[in-house]
């Protein structure tokens, strides 16, 4: 009788349970081959795409060693970063005031103007790639600081597109405030730069965190835009360099190709888990109909 139950119990596992685990552990394979692919590449001390196999014969960090000692990677890093940091440092600046003139504010064109974010939106920013080049051509003959091959420039395009879906996401989290403390801050003398600075950004520190990080992963893997204005090796970030790397020679340079994407991962799972006690709070927050 005990065998019979068992049996009876599993097929019951199987029908209700058992085919949900089959297709995790079928979704977690197919998402974890790559990575081990791209990691086994970065090992294989041959660095070919040809001689490229999951368990490389003879691994070691040679392709580590030859991308920061034979190329310009280490420029490129620090290009990567410093443009990452700075552009998500200053969205997140501007989204906020944003937000904050939204949420507590009530102007003619209001609506209007959260509905033209929202339109904006749809359309994808290299759309206008030809409008930005044709101004930036001129920018550069009369202020070359600003202009192409120059990590200001970029930003400037960056920049360009930073009051978007990011200010309806803080807007939603500043929604959920209570309205007097404002009051109150103001009844106390302050100004509105006070209860902004003071007041307000501590309380909503999470979606300040959650849209720094989606600003920041999406500028370091950035391609199209750089590549128009990136045109010099040396100002170039990581994702243009690696590709030079391959776009003519794929086959020989896989193996510093996969090593390159490898450390650029690193900076962003530091930030990811610096930040991530406040993801989870920061979207479910900002998710708030305004």
């Amino acid at each position: 009788m005990v065998r019979p139950l068992l049996n009876r119990r599993t097929l019951l596992w199987a029908r209700r349970d058992g085919w949900r685990h089959l297709v995790m552990w079928a979704v977690l394979a197919f998402a974890l081959f790559p990575i081990l692919f791209v990691v086994s590449a970065a090992l294989n001390p041959l660095g070919t795409l040809n001689s490229s196999q999951l368990v490389p014969a003879g691994a070691g960090l040679g392709n580590f060693a030859d991308l920061l000692t034979e190329t310009r990677y280490p420029r490129w890093y620090l290009n990567s970063v410093v443009i990452a940091v700075t552009n998500a440092a200053a969205t997140v600046l501007l989204s906020a005031l944003a937000a904050y003139v939204f949420s507590r504010f009530r102007f003619a064109g209001r609506r209007f103007g959260l509905h033209g974010l929202l339109v904006i939106q749809m359309f994808p920013q290299f759309l206008a790639i030809v409008a930005i080049y044709l101004m930036f051509a001129a920018v550069t003959d009369y202020w070359p600081k600003i202009g192409f091959n120059t990590h200001w420039g970029l930003m400037l395009v960056y920049l360009g597109g930073a009051l978007s879906i990011n200010t309806w996401l803080m807007k939603g989290f500043f929604d959920t405030v209570p309205k007097e403390l404002d009051e109150s801050a103001r009844v106390d003398g302050a100004t509105h730069a006070q209860v902004f600075f003071r007041i307000m950004l501590p309380l909503v520190t999470p979606v300040l965190a959650i849209v720094g990080l989606l600003v920041f992963i999406a500028t370091i893997n950035e391609f199209l835009m750089a590549s128009v204005f990136l045109r010099d090796p040396g100002s170039q970030t990581v994702a243009l360099g690696l590709y030079g790397m391959v776009a003519e020679n794929r086959n020989a340079n896989f193996g510093l190709f996969s090593a390159g994407t490898l450390l650029l991962a690193v900076p962003v799972l530091a930030v990811f888990w610096g930040l991530q006690r406040f993801i989870v709070e920061g979207l479910t927050s900002g998710a708030v109909k305004g």
